[in-house]
């Protein structure tokens, strides 16, 4: 995010990706809800490498309204990619994304100004009524909740592009991958307040869809990751030591139980000697296996205390004045 924001303005954020013919409705519908809401507004689109004209109206639109803004990449780099450059172009105090197809209904950008009024630090669009096909709703539906249950985030639509946002949080957060759909977790993980507001879907006018059945397959490892970023991150040793340290004893012990009913002939006829011999493989497996976990634990912890980032480990929410002192206090 850029270090300067001017207070009162909103930043919309568009990720674009072969979507011209949607372009231009889209800003006319933004421009006509801020002006009934008197808010002041830029509109940052970010052309994600797409091979239509959408650049080409990009620039028209920043010609003719000042309030427009166009990055453009070199190709596609992905979703998440599109909103961090966003992200950085923008200088508003509030930033809203939604995507540059038409469904998401700008109409529904005060629901958003109002919850972030109310407190909110993150506010995720739930389309309540979506109009996409089976096949896209009925897996969306199993991911996010399997998200909220796995994250504690409890939302209906992690997926939702629709999304407002105050600025500090963006300045904490940096996107790669899939992420952009992690947002609302990521920000919880560091204490910020996420909420929802439902928001109307539209039908698609122009063009197709962009995603398909691998965009779940990459959110389920996304998930994974985020789920041990926002618990374990600063503490890996926590969750691979745990591990290692359970399949380590339990190999361990399944070795002497084994070897103590082979010494003692407890053991007699073919199938016992093979659930013998499969102990003593389970149980060496289980003291390998453990160990690795446990030696990876411990390097990941060393390079953690050895790596210097910019990001604190923490996120402070304000701060009293600096008080002054000059010469001797005495206090009561």
């Amino acid at each position: 995010m850029p270090s300067e924001t001017e207070p009162g303005l909103v930043s919309l954020v568009v990720p674009v990706f072969n979507e011209a013919e949607s372009l231009a409705p889209l800003l006319q519908e933004i421009v006509g809800v801020a002006d009934g809401l008197d808010v002041r507004i830029e509109v940052v689109f970010v052309d994600d490498g797409s091979s239509d004209a959408s650049w080409s109206v990009i620039r028209s639109l920043a010609t003719g309204d000042r309030r427009v803004r166009g990055v453009r990449f070199r190709r596609n780099f992905g979703k998440a990619a599109a909103l961090q450059a966003g992200f950085e172009a923008a200088r508003g105090d509030i930033v809203v994304t939604l995507d540059a197809d038409l469904q998401d209904d700008p109409h529904e950008i005060p629901k958003f100004l109002a919850a972030l009024r109310g407190g909110l630090d993150v506010v995720s669009g739930w389309k309540k009524v979506r109009l996409d096909p089976w096949h896209k709703t009925l897996p969306s539906k199993v991911f996010n909740r399997l998200v909220s249950w796995l994250t504690g985030v409890r939302l209906h639509d992690h997926n939702c592009g629709f999304k407002a946002y105050r600025v500090e949080v963006l300045r904490e957060l940096e996107l790669y991958g899939e992420m952009h759909r992690f947002v609302p977790v990521l920000a919880a993980g560091r204490g910020f307040r996420v909420g929802e507001v439902p928001v109307h879907h539209r039908p698609r006018r122009f063009g197709r869809s962009k995603y398909g059945w691998h965009r779940f397959v990459k959110g389920a490892m996304d998930l994974i990751t985020v789920h041990f970023l926002t618990k374990f991150g600063r503490r890996p040793q926590h969750l691979l030591g745990s591990y290692g340290l359970g399949l380590g004893c339990g190999g361990s012990l399944t070795l002497v139980l084994t070897a103590l009913l082979l010494a003692t002939g407890a053991l007699v006829g073919p199938l016992a000697q093979f659930l013998a011999w499969l102990g003593l493989g389970l149980g060496a497996a289980g003291i390998v296996l453990g160990g690795q976990l446990l030696a990876t634990g411990l390097l990941a912890e060393l390079l953690i205390a050895r790596k210097t980032t910019d990001r604190e480990p923490y996120s402070i929410s304000e701060q009293t004045p600096a008080g002054m002192c000059s010469g001797n206090q005495n206090y009561a």
